[in-house]
């Protein structure tokens, strides 16, 4: 079975079992900026999904924003992704 080592993961991406929605709207921010990490749209979005959920307001225009650069294909996958994550947090 492999291991992850916690130092292979970029500390600007652990996020707590108890973060906030501000955290998981900045994660979608680096996401989307490729602040920290490679651009990825769909992490993005889903992270957007995830903070929208937990009460962010803001996170909803960049959700927005956002969709308009994506296919229908890649926002049905971060909102499959925000629910399995919502469902196991």
């Amino acid at each position: 079975m492999a291991r992850m080592e916690m130092s292979a993961v970029p500390a600007s991406l652990v996020v707590p079992m108890e973060a906030s929605a501000e955290a998981y709207y900045e994660l979608g921010l680096r996401h989307a900026s490729g602040r920290a990490v490679a651009v990825d749209l769909v992490a993005a979005q889903k992270w957007f999904n995830i903070a929208q959920a937990r009460g962010c307001a803001r996170a909803a225009a960049h959700r927005q924003e956002l969709a308009l650069e994506m296919s229908r294909d890649q926002i049905a996958e971060a909102l499959r992704e925000a629910r399995t994550f919502l469902t196991r947090h």
